[in-house]
Parts: structure tokens; sequence; C-alpha cells
């Protein structure tokens, strides 16, 4: 999968990461990996995004995608993109990318690129997208 390509070589855990537990056991989870657009920038990339079925629908996934992307605007990341369904991502501010802004290295739905800004007054990010290593 092209997500997985980005995040080859990179922390199985950045300090973006979330995770939901109920007791010891962990029932949800958001992985954010550190990445750079046309080799710029502080961006993240969303995902995955896991809920153990026996607690989807409960908000689990919601409250862990608004608490890392609170975390990352503190943090002054400027963006954060995924390759997602807008109509569970949109609720967050995402957008779709135009086509051909965000290049990763595979392919991918262009329809499914969404991001969203952290910081008001910077130009959407294009180009290349790889792990800030």
């Amino acid at each position: 999968r092209t997500a997985y390509r980005v995040r080859e070589g990179t922390p199985a855990i950045s300090s973006f990461c979330r995770a939901a537990f109920q007791g010891d056991q962990l029932i949800a989870s958001l992985g954010l990996t550190e990445v750079t657009i046309g080799g710029t920038g502080r961006h993240l990339l969303l995902g995955p995004l896991a809920v153990d079925p026996q607690f989807a629908g409960l908000g689990y996934g919601k409250a862990l995608v608004s608490e890392a992307l609170e975390a990352a605007g503190t943090a002054g990341i400027d963006s954060v993109v995924l390759i997602g369904d807008l109509p569970y991502y949109d609720r967050f501010g995402f957008t779709r990318v135009p086509p051909g802004q965000i290049a990763f290295p595979g392919p991918v739905d262009p329809a499914r690129i969404l991001a969203r800004a952290l910081k008001d007054g910077i130009p959407p990010a294009s180009g290349a997208i790889a792990p800030a290593l």
C-alpha cells in the first residue's frame, strides 16, 4: 500500500500517535508520521486509524483524531495529509487535494488524498511526499 511506503524506515511511533485503552486492552490507535511535501515543511501523514470492532461507532476514532490534530497544531505542524474517505474525515476539516498537488510513491486514487492546514495563511503544500528523517 502506498501510504505504508511513505512510512518505511520511520519510527513506528511518533509523539503525535494516539491510543485508547479500556483497562489494559488497546481498543483504538492512530498513527501519525512526520513527512515533508516537496522537500519542505512540517507535515504529518495520518494513518492508520484502527478501532476494535466491538468498540466501533462509540467515538474512539473521532476522539483520537481530534486530540492528535490539536497536539499537531500546538507543535507547529503545517498540515496533516491522509489517504482516506472524505465522508469520514471532512468533520475534522479535511478536504480533497487537487489532483497532482501531492505525489505519493505509488498508485493512489487522487480523490482519496485529503489534507488539512493547521496554520492560517500558509499556501497548500505541493510536491512529493517523503518521510522527514
